[in-house]
């Protein structure tokens, strides 16, 4: 980190070190002969943001940030959890934890490392619908970190030895996950509203799952799924596109222009949401009821997703929340109270999670689901819309001050919703909500069936009046 005097530049300048030096051609003249070849261009937010697709398919999107000496990278791959069968549940994040092993020519030590000895952070996540692999670092270290990243997802061994190795070591993370009720229980939930769908699985997989894994499946895997296609590197960061494009075709070689594996056939239609979510509870002797009463939310390309956001943040995004107040402020029944929503590409899930008494679950419950049809029958305030809007807007420009933020918003932005929205197009999306739309969006959810999970000490508890219409 340097202070505010530190001098800073772009890291094509002359003099910055290897940015400035990648390959050994201008890389001007290397992006024009990569577009003739049959890529494509764009500049997009006024220039700061600029995108381009190689030949093979491969998406680059960069966004320059004058004055920061940081720069994040990440690469995104368009496969989860519920791309997988009942027998490679798991698999997605299982190679995940591969790719740190070892390449032709990185060790795993070499991988964590060198970007650890320039002081940078190296890590990676796996999700429902996409994978991302990222590093942070000061900018003059861009290169290397393009490098190792690159090296990673496409050149990684993913040898047998490696594959039983870390095993033991999923296993273990799958049991620490276990340990927390407050985590499990949102996994639960997804089991009581989407049943036993690729979507409502665990993106860890299962102990049954991971044992059963072997290292062909999960090689084959990796190599259908992490094709150009399918991949996005995002970029941010005191940079020039030019050269930070230059630096990913050097790290990622000759892609080859194979067409990513098909999506999951959920992914590629609407959703089929099972006809019945049901309650699901699991039975532990826990101190607390860890509960998730929910429905049916919004796809992360529905127009009402603005809106259930606003209600979302009305009803259990703060201390200031409906939930919060009436929940823990004036009744103590809870620690933790919150509500939420999950967009999927053609699903979604709303919910509400409480932590409580196992002799409060009940009355927890009842004024959840009471909350959320004084909505859908009188609305929220004024004052609450504009609340709402004040903590978006707040989060949202926060979001700018971080390089590692800038760099995620690109990435999910290009891989999964298929549009750069501006940090103002986004705040105006916001604006536009009005109460009569928080009210409808409301009135939907009361209309839908609801699901619960429980992970609470209940061997025979009756909760079906939580769901009850």
């Amino acid at each position: 980190m340097s202070d505010a005097s530190t001098p800073t530049r772009p890291v094509d300048s002359a003099g910055t070190g290897p940015a400035g030096t990648a390959g050994s051609s201008e890389p001007g003249d290397r992006v024009a002969r990569l577009l003739a070849a049959g890529g494509s261009g764009e500049s997009l937010l006024g220039g700061a943001v600029r995108r381009t697709v190689l030949p093979g398919g491969l998406r680059v999107v960069t966004e320059r940030v004058p004055g920061v000496r940081s720069a994040a990278i990440g690469v995104w791959v368009g496969v989860g959890s519920r791309d997988e069968t009942p027998v490679t549940a798991g698999c997605s994040h299982y190679l995940e934890h591969l790719l740190f092993k070892g390449t032709p020519t990185r060790d795993a030590l070499t991988i964590s490392a060198s970007l650890e000895a320039v002081g940078g952070d190296l890590n990676a996540f796996t999700s429902k619908e996409y994978t991302c692999y990222y590093a942070r670092v000061l900018d003059s270290d861009l290169p290397l970190a393009v490098d190792v990243v690159a090296d990673m997802v496409t050149r990684s061994l993913v040898t047998a030895d490696d594959v039983e190795a870390e095993r033991g070591v999923i296993l273990e993370e799958i049991a620490m996950h276990e340990d927390d009720p407050g985590d499990v229980v949102h996994d639960v939930f997804a089991e009581a509203m989407l049943g036993s769908s690729a979507l409502g699985r665990p993106v860890l997989g299962s102990i049954a799952s991971i044992e059963g894994l072997g290292r062909e499946t999960i090689a084959d895997y990796y190599r259908s799924r992490y094709t150009p296609p399918a991949m996005v590197v995002s970029i941010a960061g005191n940079l020039d596109h030019d050269r930070a494009l230059a630096l990913v075709v050097d790290a990622f070689g000759d892609q080859p222009t194979a067409a990513a594996a098909d999506p999951s056939p959920l992914r590629a239609g609407s959703y089929d949401y099972p006809p019945a979510p049901g309650i699901v509870v699991s039975e532990r002797p826990t101190e607390q009821a860890n509960l998730v009463l929910g429905t049916v939310g919004m796809s992360r390309h529905d127009p009402r997703r603005f809106a259930l956001g606003v209600l979302t943040t009305a009803l259990g995004g703060g201390m200031s929340s409906r939930l919060f107040q009436e929940i823990r402020e004036k009744r103590g029944l809870a620690y933790s109270v919150y509500a939420f929503a999950s967009h999927f590409a053609d699903a979604g899930l709303f919910g509400v999670y409480a932590g409580c008494g196992p002799r409060r679950a009940d009355e927890v419950l009842e004024i959840a689901r009471a909350e959320v049809r004084s909505i859908a029958e009188r609305g929220i305030t004024a004052e609450e819309l504009e609340r709402a809007r004040g903590q978006s807007h707040g989060s949202l420009l926060l979001g700018l001050e971080d390089t590692g933020s800038r760099m995620s918003r690109l990435g999910k932005s290009e891989l999964v919703h298929g549009e750069l929205l501006s940090v103002d197009e986004i705040m105006a999306r916001v604006d536009a909500v009005t109460l009569d739309d928080v009210q409808a969006v409301a009135a939907t959810l009361v209309e839908q069936p609801w699901a619960l999970g429980v992970i609470g000490p209940f061997d025979d508890h009756d909760f079906t009046a939580a769901v009850a219409r």
